[in-house]
């Protein structure tokens, strides 16, 4: 009887430590949110430093000295976002595996290839020593938040750190700068298209038929037939992306952007002064890849100098944002200053490649990767006169090149002497459109197209970053890797910072940028043949460049606009294909037709549209393209709009090749409707009132790597319902490969709005919240705004910021 008492007595008690365990898990990780109030003293300041956090979590940052105002900054990141930081560095120094295992191996391979943080470290070397030292200042300030002392109750770490056992190591200043470099890579688009390219190539494309699938702007000369370049591996080579698996997705090493930005004069103002809006847009994360605060810097006799916007975590910058009388914003130029050299290796001897001198040796280098749970692996890292030799297995290179030929890297970025960091650091000298101008001298990667306004009313623009100079008889420019053993293909050195796209107080009054076309075909410099298309320009020189009147209000609405060009343009066409079809969902199609092509959260029609766009892709290209139609799976406007145009050369793409019957468009389309309504009941019920754009289309800001677990990844994930599309200003944009197709992935990462009438009513907001800790109040605190389309005031005055306090830590110099 004791044993069976013993017995029941142990099994309540395992059971009471079952339900109560995830409970006392929960308690501990809460443990792990900064107090609102706090002091610490941190060797080598100056003079004291205050931090004070608004409601929202804002940090106001108050320092004598510009080197402890960034050791502030530091501390502040560390607080909010140490985890986020510690992704980052790590994916920069090829290193996730070592917590997280086999499933990022191929990441860190790729990004070791690359060798991103060999030349970060080599280019702190060759910075100006006042630079090194306010980038130390910021390292000293992350280091203090991880080696401080902490009480019984409160936990050192951000939770991701607890739960996976890692401690991080201390912040050095090449951190920060492969922190740039990581965001180099992630805004490199160009490298996209190449290989896209080349994929379509593999599968048996001809140069026409990829130009259906991408179409050139008008003008453009026509791409050469990529397989009388070099051979090119077996037909199906192009074959079935690599699709990551969930828990490799904590860092995707290739990305891509967009983004708005336009600044108005005076004369187009209601108070006669500038404003300037800007909203990149990125893939969205938990937290988000923004921080916002104020820095100010305190100046016994030149009074008080201010810097606000965002920052990014791992920089001490405000990467976008305004001064006491300048603002500034960027968008992604798109730039193409990457090229894929394929290079032909010596049949005889392995170890060489062919140059146009004749065969010439690899560099080679041992690394060694760490893999958990798997030991240390040692790799060879090989280069060539261009460049790094891309792994076989990164993008299926070794199955579509021809054998005995590897691929290359050269792009701008892979330098040592990337001094870019020194044009973004907090300089209140940098008070005029032509100071911030100047400035950009240092600029080196990504371009970005930048506007600028300051106080005095003028307005300006600068694309600036080292651009390659290609030779004019090479007939790729860039669209496809090229054979690197003819030096025709071979860069010429870099455009001079003179010959850089620029502008200052143009007569319009007026400059927007959306990533399309900046320059004429026949304009010099050559930039890049990958422009966006036009739409997001166009409707910016609808509501803005072309009118005036403008106020924070106007300005508010075009950053929120949802009207779809795209679907304007391509609806008509569908729907006369589908009547012509004769299809049996004529309702449908009147519903349609009525439709505005404004892509608002509450209604249906965005997202039958966005479906039958989705089935009209696969039905058309799918049984032509085979395994590789998951690379063009996308939102392809131009190209479907010149195929229901007549405008396609390539091939019959309607017809169904597997069929002894000739298909027509009319036929194809009106049958990818009666798909995409079957679809849409399968997915969201038979009930078509419950239907919604924003049900369908939640944007998804997932939290790496605790937002890909199954059933628990929810409670760290953000999601919200949105607006928007693909090519709309407030913008939203789908992966139609996604088992959820329709949700929101890459939106704008932060909206602001500035006004140089006076810059304390400027308007700010990013998408998910301050904190990257779960368990904190404002974690998720901006999304719903976000989503709606609101904003937050960050102001600089003392008193102001005094009344909507938070909490405050004071930082005082130690020992």
């Amino acid at each position: 009887m004791r044993l069976l008492a013993g017995a029941r007595t142990l099994a309540l008690f395992l059971l009471l430590f079952i339900l109560l365990a995830p409970l006392g898990l929960v308690l501990v990780l809460r443990t792990s949110v900064p107090a609102a109030n706090g002091s610490l003293s941190i060797a080598g300041l100056s003079a004291p430093v205050e931090v004070v956090r608004d409601g929202e979590g804002v940090a106001h940052i108050f320092a004598h000295e510009l080197e402890d105002l960034l050791c502030g900054l530091g501390f502040v990141h560390a607080q909010d976002r140490l985890w986020q930081m510690e992704l980052q560095r790590r994916a920069g120094q090829g290193r996730l595996s070592e917590i997280f295992g086999e499933d990022t191996f191929g990441t860190d391979v790729f990004l070791r290839t690359l060798d991103l943080y060999g030349y970060a470290q080599r280019s702190e070397a060759r910075l100006e020593a006042p630079v090194v030292r306010l980038l130390a200042a910021y390292a000293k300030g992350v280091n203090a938040f991880i080696e401080r002392p902490t009480g019984l109750l409160q936990a050192r770490l951000p939770p991701e750190f607890l739960l996976l056992g890692h401690t991080p190591e201390p912040w050095r200043v090449a951190d920060t700068l492969v922190t740039l470099k990581l965001m180099a890579l992630e805004l490199s688009a160009n490298l996209n298209h190449e290989f896209l390219r080349l994929a379509l190539a593999a599968q048996g494309l001809t140069a026409r038929e990829i130009e259906d699938l991408m179409p050139p702007e008008p003008g453009e000369a026509p791409l050469p037939e990529l397989s009388e370049l070099y051979p090119l591996g077996r037909p199906h080579a192009g074959g079935p992306p690599q699709r990551r698996a969930a828990a490799s997705e904590v860092m995707a090493p290739i990305g891509g952007a967009a983004s708005n930005t336009w600044v108005v004069a005076g004369e187009k103002t209601v108070s006669g002064r500038p404003l300037l809006a800007n909203d990149p847009h990125l893939r969205l994360s938990a937290p988000g890849i923004w921080y916002l605060a104020h820095l100010a810097l305190l100046r016994p006799r030149a009074g008080m100098a201010n810097a606000v916007g965002a920052t990014l975590p791992g920089t001490p910058l405000v990467i976008l944002g305004r001064g006491d009388h300048i603002a500034w914003g960027f968008t992604n130029t798109g730039a193409d200053v990457e090229d894929v050299f394929i290079e032909k290796l010596n049949p005889l001897n392995a170890e060489e490649y062919l140059t146009p001198e004749g065969w010439r040796p690899f560099m080679v280098e041992p690394i060694e990767i760490k893999v958990r749970g798997h030991g240390v692996r040692t790799l060879k890292r090989r280069r060539t006169r261009h460049g790094p030799v891309l792994p076989g297995s990164f993008r299926n290179l070794e199955a579509m090149l021809g054998p005995g030929h590897v691929a290359a890297l050269a792009w701008v970025a892979l330098s040592d002497d990337d001094t870019t960091i020194a044009s973004g650091l907090f300089d209140p000298a940098v008070a005029s459109v032509t100071a911030f101008i100047e400035r950009m001298r240092s600029y080196v990667v990504p371009m970005q197209s930048m506007v600028v306004a300051d106080a005095a009313g003028n307005i300006g623009f600068i694309a600036p970053g080292r651009v390659p100079v290609r030779d004019r008889k090479n007939r790729v420019m860039g669209r496809a890797p090229v054979p690197g053993w003819d030096s025709t293909y071979d860069w010429r050195g870099y455009l001079p910072f003179e010959a850089l796209p620029k502008l200052i107080n143009p007569p319009s009054g007026a400059i927007g940028t959306a990533n399309s076309r900046l320059l004429a075909p026949s304009d010099q410099p050559f930039i890049t043949l990958d422009w966006d298309p036009p739409l997001r320009q166009r409707r910016i020189t609808e509501l803005v460049l072309e009118r005036g009147g403008h106020d924070l209000a106007s300005m508010r609405a075009a950053q929120g606009d949802v009207l779809s060009l795209g679907a304007a343009e391509l609806k008509p066409l569908l729907i006369a294909a589908a009547r012509r079809a004769r299809t049996t969902n004529a309702a449908v199609l009147e519903q349609l037709d009525a439709w505005d092509a404004n892509m608002r959260s509450e209604a249906v029609e965005p997202l039958i549209f966005m479906a039958w766009m989705r089935a009209t892709m696969r039905a058309v290209y799918e049984k032509h393209l085979g395994p590789a139609f998951e690379l063009v799976f996308d939102w392809r406007v131009p190209a479907l709009m010149r195929l229901l145009e007549g405008r396609a050369l390539g091939r019959d793409w309607c017809d169904d090749p597997s069929t002894a019957m000739r298909e027509t468009c009319d036929d194809v389309v009106g049958g990818a409707l009666d798909s995409a309504l079957i679809e849409l009941e399968a997915r969201y019920g038979a009930d078509r009132t419950r239907w919604t754009w924003g049900r369908a289309h939640v944007a998804l800001s997932r939290h790496r790597p605790l937002g890909l677990l199954p059933r628990f990844g929810a409670l760290f994930n953000i999601e919200v319902e949105s607006a928007g599309g693909n090519d709309t200003l407030n913008r939203g944009q789908m992966d139609f490969r996604e088992a959820r197709p329709f949700v929101n992935r890459h939106a704008a990462s932060y909206r602001a709005i500035y006004d140089l009438a006076d810059l304390d009513r400027s308007l700010f907001m990013q998408a998910t919240g301050q904190s990257g800790n779960p368990f904190s109040a404002t974690y998720r605190s901006f999304a719903r705004r976000w989503a709606r389309g609101e904003y937050i005031e960050i102001p600089t005055d003392p008193r102001r910021i005094a009344r909507e306090a938070a909490g405050t830590w004071r930082l005082v110099e130690g020992r």
